[in-house]
């Protein structure tokens, strides 16, 4: 072969190896999930982002036991607060504790305790352990001339964190009442005649308040109504909670309307029991317990113990100021 003629198929092979290298390299077969094909491009999926926790309704409750079991009773009578404690204490369907105790769906006692029913106006439990948390809830009653908008304290109710009765005792107001709201606090004048003074209570209250987790709905209104405070990182407000509020658009939900969707529980049909209320403001909190735990590491990490009381005081200081411009 002549000189020239190798230096032109030189020259040729040099051109072919050029035209390859230009080629871009073929996809692995790795990289195929990178689908779809938009605009004859692809592009990488996006990872699903995780979906916000949905508060359970008893509604969602019900909706599981009747796809998940057969002898769920889709008639089954909506259970009391106590009630219903009492069952998730035990991990038993409400209904079926009524069937095997034969008692009232809206029993408003704890069944495994030694007294037959909660002893009204007893004062502090000679039985009952506080514990850690406690639930508070009390009743008003109308005072002076204008008791739709004026209020005394009537009864205060504490619970422990399993629905026991801690302490009840009616309140002598020192106003003179002008509305006993009966339909509504359950308070009579009958009642009343056993009442303790309001100096009583406090002192009892306060005993039982030191050094505990503070459960209650509205619960400044509550402490406003008895004269105490609390520290606020001590305390879990059902109505501030937002997974709660997310049930009233936003707003603040009431406690009939949590306990009727949150546990299925009907409170408040009649006049009120602050008992009652109080287990069902306890259940509310115990239902939730894991999102209030996060919501008040969230909110106190970063504080110091005692932070909250210069808060306090200082609030008080402009609640003073607010009364001497009235």
């Amino acid at each position: 072969m002549e000189l020239k003629d190798l230096s032109s198929n030189w020259k040729k092979l040099q051109a072919t190896l050029k035209k390859d290298t230009t080629r871009p390299p073929k996809r692995k077969a790795s990289e195929d999930f990178l689908q779809p094909r938009r605009n004859g491009v692809k592009h990488r999926k996006a990872e699903p982002s995780p979906r916000k926790r949905r508060l359970e309704t008893a509604k969602d409750r019900r909706s599981t036991r009747k796809m998940g079991a057969a002898s769920s009773r889709p008639s089954e009578k909506t259970p009391s607060a106590s009630l219903a404690l009492w069952a998730e204490d035990n991990d038993i369907p409400a209904e079926d504790i009524v069937a095997a105790y034969g008692i009232s769906s809206k029993r408003t006692s704890i069944p495994d305790t030694k007294d037959a029913g909660d002893k009204i106006n007893e004062g502090l439990s000679a039985t009952a352990e506080a514990g850690k948390y406690i639930a508070l809830d009390c009743e008003m009653v109308g005072v002076g001339p204008d008791p739709a908008n004026d209020s005394a304290l009537a009864r205060v109710s504490i619970v422990n964190y399993h629905g026991h009765q801690l302490y009840d005792s009616f309140v002598l107001p020192k106003e003179q009442i002008t509305d006993y709201r009966t339909h509504v606090s359950g308070i009579t004048p009958a009642l009343l005649r056993t009442a303790r003074s309001l100096e009583v209570v406090q002192a009892d209250v306060a005993k039982l308040l030191d050094g505990k987790i503070l459960v209650g709905h509205a619960v400044r209104n509550d402490l406003d109504a008895l004269m105490l405070g609390h520290p606020k990182r001590d305390i879990r407000d059902t109505s501030r909670y937002p997974a709660f509020r997310q049930l009233a658009g936003g707003k603040t939900p009431s406690l009939k309307k949590l306990a009727k969707e949150v546990l299925g529980v009907e409170i408040q049909s009649g006049e009120h029991s602050s008992v009652e209320d109080a287990r069902a403001t306890m259940l509310l909190f115990r239902r939730e317990k894991s999102g209030f735990d996060k919501e008040h590491l969230k909110r106190w990490a970063s504080k110091p113990k005692g932070a909250e009381a210069n808060g306090a005081s200082l609030s008080k200081k402009r609640g003073k100021k607010k009364k001497a411009k009235k």
